[in-house]
C-alpha cells in the first residue's frame, strides 16, 4: 500500500535522522579536574543539528552503572508551497554502562513520543497530503562514548524498536479538506546519533 510504505519510510527518516540521539560524556582515563566519575552532562546530537532540528539533552547518574538521559528535539520550520516538517520529539532513556557511567560501552532502554505536522514532503504520494498526529513507542539502544578532553566527549549510538503512528490526513493545500484518520505500526531503527557531550559535574 502506497500510504503504508511512504509512512514507514518517513518514520525511519524521522526516528533515525531526527530522533530518536543523544550525547553524553565519557570519563577520562586521567581526571585532572576531578577525582570522581562525572554525574551530570549536557549534549547535542550533531546529526539532528545537521538537519536544522534544534535539540538539547541532559543525562545524570542514577547509580554505580546507571544513568538517565532526557533529550528533546524541536523542528519548527515551514517552507514555501506549504511544505513543512514540524515536530516535537522526546526520547527518555535509561542506560546501563558496562564499566562506569559516561565511559565506553552502554546499553539502553528508551521510549519516544512525538507530535508532528508534516506536509508536501517525501515521496510523490506524501507530497499530495498533510499528516498531523502522534507517534509513540520504545526500543533498545547500543552506544559507545569516546573521550575527547577533560570536559568533552563524543558518543555514537543506534537504537531499534517499535512506534505506533496515529494521524489525521488532509489535502496538502493550505486549509485542505480532511481525508481520513488512520494509523500505522512501525518496527525498525528508532534512533541514531553522533553526540557532542559537555560534562557539567
Amino acid at each position: 500500500m502506497m500510504l503504508t510504505n511512504s509512512l514507514r519510510k518517513s518514520a525511519v527518516f524521522f526516528l533515525a535522522c531526527f530522533s530518536f540521539t543523544q550525547m553524553y560524556a565519557q570519563a577520562p582515563a586521567v581526571k585532572p579536574f576531578r577525582n570522581t566519575t562525572p554525574v551530570w552532562t549536557l549534549s547535542t546530537n550533531l546529526l539532528y543539528d545537521a538537519t536544522t532540528s534544534m535539540n538539547l539533552g541532559t543525562e545524570f547518574k542514577l547509580a554505580d552503572q546507571w544513568t538517565l538521559k532526557l533529550p528533546v528535539t524541536y523542528n519548527p520550520w515551514k517552507f514555501s508551497d506549504n511544505q513543512k516538517f514540524k515536530f516535537v520529539l522526546v526520547q527518555p532513556e535509561v542506560r546501563y554502562w558496562l564499566c562506569e557511567p559516561f565511559s565506553g560501552h552502554f546499553f539502553g532502554l528508551h521510549g519516544h513520543y512525538s507530535f508532528f505536522n508534516v506536509g508536501a514532503v517525501g515521496s510523490d504520494y506524501m507530497k499530495q497530503y498533510r499528516f498531523q498526529g502522534n507517534l509513540y513507542g520504545g526500543g533498545l539502544t547500543y552506544g559507545y562514548s569516546f573521550y575527547l578532553a577533560p570536559r568533552w566527549s563524543l558518543e555514537a549510538s543506534i537504537g531499534v524498536g517499535y512506534a505506533r503512528i496515529e494521524y489525521d490526513q488532509y489535502q496538502c493545500q493550505t486549509c485542505g479538506d480532511f481525508v481520513q484518520t488512520d494509523n500505522e505500526n512501525y518496527i525498525g531503527p528508532t534512533q541514531a546519533g553522533i553526540s557532542l557531550i559537555y560534562i557539567l559535574k
